[in-house]
């Protein structure tokens, strides 16, 4: 069974590709046959994926089954399409196929009576298509296509409930700032293609380690890192990510929380090999995650919609991975992607169920109680936050561990602070928001809290499967399992660190600390949160507008692309048109002039021939008198 799946690995993208092509053209106008065949094309492609996962452990070594054949060929260009399966991929095809399959069945209670159902089923299985090709690609030519049409998928999503002005301008902002980091990893691909003639994986790793022009390729590394830069909304370009708040919350937790926005880090643990080969590339990765991760915490701790918080949150975890990736640990950053995918997910789609029960309510303050009304959503969202908080023995302890130990072990002491700085932060925000919207009194307004009651089972099940992967997903990386993770994920040289109590007992605790100041500031009351937003009125202004980032853009946009723009119209209209004009003009004075010689009068041509006449003749007199010669 695992060597027919494993020949037949291609089917998992496909399905949903063909799904995404029969709802739009056939099925459009029966909703309910669209959600069926969508969500079994993902749960088929989710057991091809199981079936690939228990063959892979069982075999005892790490996967590697690669497939390929020429698609573009031309003079100095060869673009193949393939498949590679490797360790990497089958936990990549694993968590988009599952967190799909719980995202579409959820999906099933949250867009019920929508009017775009089936318009909705069909982006999903688009997404799903477009994420599963790039995970499988054996090639940066394959993976940019596929990439692509994430982000179109990604747009068409955003901007599903286009009714809303809100949700059109989120669309466009994620689509266009995408496409600033995907620009700059186009060029990072022609570069690798015209230096090394192949953007295959397997063939560029050797040379790229033969490589010497070091100059050359930090360029080329850094031109590479635009796309996750842009993908993975890292600083600077993570301004689209809190505004994709605006397309439903399932959508949220599968593209911007588990899958598409994990697509950058994973750009970067498929491409190691190049980005390992410069010391001054990881060192800039690093930096990067390390900013974003501190960046978006603090900017988390003021924000009050539920789902802006979460995804402030997901910026900051992402930039956990990528600090990982930076200081080489790049098994422990893929780790950590793979944990987060679950509890990241659970949030989302547990922020879904309290917005779907309050009737879109999304501001935290106007919650409350919700733990009396809603027990199921409560208690798997306390799991799904214990776990990002890195309590032990939830999923997100060990993973995050894992990065601490490797700045730790590393000898890089900053990054390691910054990493607990951001434990404490991620602990104190998520119970912050947990202890202000599901305990204590209720603070609804206009919503009849009376009536809020559970989520129904096609929404509260997909939270229970979650909870429990958020609960045992980390024990496949635990170091006293044996690291199973470790062996059949990395392939860059890193060793997997013993177990560090110092470490482990310290992240512990810094979490621990954070749900304490939390449960004092929200629950008891201890501290004055206004007296606080008094006294620090020009910091937690600066924070709560997320310090000015996009006014930022927005007064650069008007001055230097608005002022561009104003100067070239000046240009056309004052110098450009006038030119032409000018020439225009000329040319009819001169059909004016010349249109007098041209008459179709016979006795203007013989008056033409007498002229010519007269002045040869004249021509030839002065000639033979010498003064002409």
């Amino acid at each position: 069974m695992f060597e027919w799946t494993l020949q037949h690995i291609w089917l998992i993208p496909l399905m949903p590709l063909l799904v995404f092509a029969l709802i739009g053209l056939f099925l459009h106008k029966w909703p309910g046959i669209s959600a069926a065949i969508s969500i079994i094309s993902i749960a088929t492609g989710l057991a091809l994926s199981v079936v690939t996962l228990i063959g892979m452990l069982k075999g005892g070594q790490p996967l590697h089954y690669e497939i390929s054949f020429p698609w573009l060929k031309m003079p100095g260009l060869t673009v193949e399409m393939g498949l590679l399966v490797d360790g990497l991929t089958v936990v990549m095809l694993f968590i988009v196929t599952l967190v799909a399959f719980l995202v579409q069945v959820y999906s099933l209670g949250y867009m019920e009576g929508d009017p775009g159902f089936a318009s909705y089923y069909a982006y999903q299985s688009l997404f799903a298509a477009a994420m599963l090709g790039l995970v499988a690609a054996n090639n940066f030519g394959q993976m940019f296509v596929f990439w692509e049409l994430v982000g179109l998928a990604s747009y068409l999503l955003i901007g599903f409930w286009f009714g809303k002005n809100s949700a059109r301008e989120a669309a466009k902002k994620a689509f266009i700032t995408n496409r600033v980091g995907d620009f700059g990893f186009l060029l990072g691909i022609l570069f690798v293609q015209i230096i090394f003639g192949t953007l295959n994986f397997g063939e560029l790793s050797p040379q790229v380690a033969d490589y010497t022009n070091t100059a050359l390729l930090v360029t080329v590394t850094l031109l590479l890192l635009a796309g996750p830069v842009g993908k993975s909304a890292q600083f600077p370009l993570h301004v689209w990510l809190p505004d994709a708040m605006e397309g439903p919350t399932p959508v949220s937790a599968l593209i911007h929380a588990a899958t598409m926005v994990a697509a950058g880090v994973y750009l970067i643990a498929r491409a190691f090999f190049i980005f390992s080969a410069t010391p001054e590339a990881m060192q800039v990765i690093a930096f990067i995650g390390g900013f974003t991760a501190l960046f978006a915490a603090l900017i988390a701790v003021t924000q009050y919609d539920i789902k802006r918080i979460l995804a402030y949150s997901t910026l900051s975890q992402l930039g956990y991975m990528v600090m990982a990736m930076g200081l080489g640990a790049m098994t422990a950053g893929m780790f950590h992607l793979t944990t987060h995918a679950f509890f990241k997910a659970l949030l989302f789609l547990g922020a879904g169920s309290v917005i779907y029960a309050l009737h879109h309510e999304q501001d935290i303050r106007n919650m409350g109680g919700l733990s009396r009304k809603m027990p199921v959503t409560t208690w798997t969202f306390v799991i799904g936050a214990l776990a990002l908080a890195g309590i032990p023995p939830l999923a997100g302890f060990w993973s995050k561990d894992e990065i601490l130990l490797s700045a730790y072990a590393g000898g890089y002491t900053g990054f390691y602070v910054l990493g607990l700085l951001v434990a404490f932060l991620t602990a104190f925000y998520m119970f912050r928001l947990i202890f202000t919207a599901f305990f204590g009194e209720s603070h609804a307004r206009g919503h009849h809290h009376a009536e809020v009651k559970e989520s129904p089972l096609v929404m509260t099940i997909p939270l229970i499967i979650l909870a429990l992967m958020s609960v045992v997903a980390g024990f496949i990386g635990a170091p006293f399992t044996g690291n199973p993770f470790g062996h059949f994920v990395h392939y860059a040289g890193e060793t997997h660190h013993e177990p560090e109590m110092v470490v482990a007992v310290t992240s512990a605790l810094i979490g621990v600390l954070g749900i304490i100041a939390a449960y004092l500031v929200y629950a008891r009351k201890m501290v004055s949160t206004a007296r606080v937003k008094e006294r620090l009125s020009g910091v937690y202004t600066l924070v709560y507008n997320k310090f000015y980032i996009d006014e930022i853009y927005l007064w650069f946009i008007k001055i230097f692309v608005d002022g561009t723009a104003r100067l070239m119209f000046w240009i056309d209209i004052n110098i450009i048109n006038r030119l032409v004009d000018l020439s225009a003009e000329i040319t009819g004075a001169l059909g004016k002039a010349l249109r007098y010689t041209e008459d179709g009068q016979v006795q203007t041509y013989a008056y033409y021939m007498l002229g010519g006449i007269i002045i040869l003749s004249a021509a030839v007199l002065l000639a033979g008198l010498g003064i002409m010669r």
